[in-house]
């Protein structure tokens, strides 16, 4: 699980940001104790703020992170696709990342520094027995392991001032490391997040959003294999059933209560501007129309609201099953709020997060704000120099917030900040409406 994400340097985010997964109120559902810590870890947190105030690139930094240990091997040869804080002095300085998560009950950190042409300092360290060891440190090209990891030397051999010694590491046998860094690569970046693709590819905001449709096809399409579900059908404290992956995908979907019964995969004949025909596998929704009729729906003409709901099944499930992660940008921006307030039920029950998978999102809700806790809430506003501020609600602006307050009513009054400053004067002149 993530405990603490840091970032600087990084689009707007000039001085470091800190996202801390640390409960404050600790005996509730969504936080799960952490015995080697001796803290509880939260399952959710929601970042609000204005428009530009630099939400999307707080959870753009950590998804830039999971894609650099993935990437850099493969694709950074020319220079590292970093993007710098672009006023003041950023684009001269370098860039720092710091992570820390508890994989196996067993608290690490990576430290990453860099910067366009370069990796400066980059550093894996864990804590057993709450005491802290180097598993590797890196300056420049010089790499240091830890004694007895033998099995990671070859990573000197994949180093270059570009590539990640982790994304070297990781390609050994050598569980420190493997098993970190699978758990950095099973983060997974719904919504609209700008990410750098592979090369000569940028994906962001035209990008359609029944991005995670391939993902959900595979829990409908794939080898149907029985497996303790995650959806109880006989309510809490009782045995849960089994049910197969199918089975336990069409249980979320049919958690929405959209009016669809069934998904249906088959093959189609189309044919090409040459007058030949070939096979495409098709993708339809049932839905439940009157008594016991039922209409099968192209995919493509499914409302926006469904195919994000759709979309967001198979990576889910996936992260409820391994205790992952999951990064969604703009909860709100096509699910109804009933249903975005499903989705952090989902996250928060340990009946159905029995792993302690994550939710980190961004949102513009507020009504979202009377499901979540004072301490799984977070505010960016935008500083005098165009950068990001970013602050934990609990202790925002030096104010202890009350566990018992109306968060979104306290929000909307003002309470916190992190709201749009609107002034219609310039408008109103530029009318000539005023003088």
């Amino acid at each position: 699980m993530l405990i603490r994400f840091e970032a600087s340097n990084y689009r707007s985010i000039a001085e470091g940001a800190e996202l801390s997964m640390v409960a404050v109120d600790r005996n509730r559902e969504a936080a799960r104790e952490a015995p080697h810590l001796g803290e509880s870890l939260l399952t959710r947190a929601a970042i609000y703020g204005p428009n530009a105030s630099g939400k999307s690139n707080v959870v753009g930094a950590l998804a830039w992170l999971r894609d650099a240990v993935e990437d850099s091997l493969r694709f950074w040869e020319d220079e590292i696709p970093l993007e710098p804080f672009a006023f003041s002095g950023g684009p001269a300085e370098s860039s720092e990342f710091v992570i820390e998560t508890t994989v196996d009950g067993v608290r690490f950190e990576y430290i990453l520094e860099l910067d366009a042409n370069h990796v400066i300092y980059e550093g894996l360290f864990h804590y057993p027995e709450k005491k802290r060891r180097r598993v590797f440190e890196r300056e420049g090209s010089e790499l240091k392991l830890q004694r007895g990891l033998g099995a990671l030397s070859g990573t000197r051999e994949l180093l270059t001032e570009q590539t990640l010694a982790l994304s070297g590491a990781r390609r050994f046998d050598e569980p420190l490391v493997t098993n970190f860094a699978r758990d950095i690569l099973r983060i997974q970046v719904l919504g609209q997040t700008p990410r750098r693709g592979r090369p000569g590819t940028f994906f962001g905001r035209s990008r359609p959003r029944f991005f995670g449709r391939t993902d959900t096809t595979r829990w409908f399409d794939g080898p149907d294999i029985d497996q303790p579900s995650l959806f109880s059908l006989h309510g809490e404290g009782q045995k849960w059933p089994t049910l197969s992956k199918r089975q336990q995908a069409l249980a979320l979907l049919r958690l929405a209560d959209l009016g669809i019964e069934d998904v249906v995969i088959d093959e189609q004949e189309v044919f090409s501007t040459t007058g030949e025909t070939r096979t495409q596998r098709r993708l339809r929704l049932v839905h439940r129309s009157s008594g016991n009729d039922f209409m099968p729906l192209d995919f493509s003409v499914e409302s926006e609201g469904t195919r994000t709901w759709f979309g967001l099944i198979g990576p889910v499930l996936t992260a409820l099953q391994s205790g992952s992660m999951v990064i969604f940008d703009e909860l709100d921006a096509s699910l109804h709020p009933t249903l975005s307030a499903e989705l952090l039920r989902v996250f928060q029950s340990p009946v159905t997060n029995p792993y302690g998978a994550q939710l980190i999102f961004t949102s513009h809700d507020t009504s979202l704000l009377n499901h979540l806790n004072r301490d799984e809430v977070w505010l960016t506003e935008k500083r005098l120099d165009g950068s990001t501020r970013l602050g934990g609600l609990a202790e925002f602006a030096g104010e202890r917030v009350r566990k018992s307050q109306n968060l979104e009513s306290a929000y909307l009054h003002g309470r916190f900040g992190a709201l749009p400053q609107v002034d219609q004067t310039e408008f109103l002149r530029a009318l000539g409406l005023i003088g």
